[in-house]
């Protein structure tokens, strides 16, 4: 396994031409010892697993050594690389890669703090699927430029508990009508917690009468006006939900533990197959399955990035580059393991990695492509940020 990958990446740099080979065997020359901080969200055991495999993975293969720094909220790893700068410390920062996308990806790169751009120079990027999967090139309507590094495709799926809701809500609208039937068995987590943030866009994208200025940053619309009908559709849906809205869990985990623990009959998740995956590892009933909406869900790229004063870019290089291979992709797509969604171009693949993707199997709470549909866009990250200071304003008692 570990030569068929190896040639596949030395292929792959060929193909770029001999400068670019060059260049990728000198960055795994000069990555052979280094230690990389990857500064990513820590709420998810399965997602942890992963990471620490990762890390095997590239100290074996590399010489890499790979530390999870483990964040709640990678807010919290920005503002490290913000007051490194402020403190003028321009190189041997503490942060070589960072999992992120949206609001945070945005104000780095409007400050000039990654590094980069570096996807060229990955030897896997060549098998992104960047015109099948453009999110892969786009971060929330932001141009990524080669300053990030797809390695995970999202789309906002809900769970319910089979046993307790034969009929379950197909549009916002319907999730009220729903509530009001079902007193206390629906929630949604707190912003700023990522899961509860996307149900709040969510719901905007319906509600808004013109979703043209979502595409835009928020201070270029009105977004008193943009936003009344969501915070008009929440005054009414809270006292209905769990703990008559008083109280919301904290976490996407924490709400789907509720689901497990029988205390609401729902859930939210960004990850297709993470029903399937739970359920196979006893923590969500059998009888829980996964639904979208008729109007479609939101759907977005993850990603990782080096930031400007990296210690051991080198080292995160080759890390961001395996997390584009085919082994890696496969495996986190496999709801055995995690069940994220490849950026890959299947048909691009050599045949034996297109077998290692076509003997996954989707699981029984996974939806099939067609049922997904096509994912709606991400609004321009600012209205993320807005939306969650207006929410703590008038909920967060």
């Amino acid at each position: 396994m570990r030569r068929w990958l190896g040639s596949v990446m030395v292929l792959l740099a060929l193909a770029a031409g001999p400068a670019r080979a060059a260049d990728w065997q000198q960055t795994l020359q000069a990555a052979r010892g280094q230690t990389v901080y990857w500064n990513a969200w820590a709420g998810d055991e399965r997602i942890n697993a992963y990471i620490q495999w990762v890390a095997g993975r590239v100290s074996a293969e590399y010489g890499v050594s790979l530390r999870h720094v483990k964040l709640a909220d990678t807010a919290e790893a920005v503002a490290r690389v913000l007051a490194e700068k402020a403190a003028g410390r321009e190189t041997d920062g503490s942060v070589d890669l960072i999992w992120l996308n949206g609001e945070n990806f945005a104000a780095l790169k409007e400050k000039n703090l990654l590094y980069g751009p570096f996807t060229g120079r990955l030897p896997n990027f060549a098998l992104v699927d960047v015109t099948g999967k453009p999110t892969t090139l786009v971060d929330f309507t932001v141009p990524t430029d080669g300053l990030e590094a797809p390695w995970g495709m999202a789309q906002f799926v809900f769970m319910m508990d089979t046993a307790r809701v034969s009929t379950p809500p197909r549009s916002i609208a319907g999730f009220l009508d729903w509530a009001k039937a079902n007193p206390g068995r629906f929630a949604y987590p707190a912003p700023p917690d990522f899961i509860g943030t996307t149900f709040l866009k969510q719901a905007l994208s319906e509600l808004a009468a013109d979703t043209a200025p979502l595409a835009d940053p928020a201070d270029a619309a009105d977004f008193a006006a943009v936003t009344a009908p969501l915070w008009a559709y929440l005054d009414q849906l809270h006292p209905h939900l769990w703990r008559a809205g008083k109280g919301f869990p904290k976490t996407g985990p924490a709400l789907r533990q509720l689901l497990d623990d029988g205390e609401v009959d729902m859930a939210l998740s960004f990850h297709p197959g993470e029903a399937s995956a739970l359920i196979a590892e006893g923590r969500l009933p059998n009888s829980v399955r996964t639904f979208v909406l008729e109007g479609g869900t939101i759907g977005n790229t993850h990603f990782v990035a080096i930031p400007f004063n990296a210690k051991a870019k080198e080292g995160a290089l080759v890390v961001a580059n395996f997390l584009l291979s085919p082994e890696a992709q496969a495996r986190k797509q496999d709801p055995a393991h995690w069940g994220d969604f490849t950026v890959l171009d299947l048909d691009a693949l050599p045949a034996e990695a297109q077998k290692r993707f076509a003997a996954i199997e989707r699981g029984v709470a996974t939806l099939s492509d067609a049922a997904l549909g096509v994912a709606l866009p991400e609004p321009h990250p600012s209205w993320m940020t807005r939306i969650e200071e207006e929410w703590q304003k008038r909920y967060n008692r």
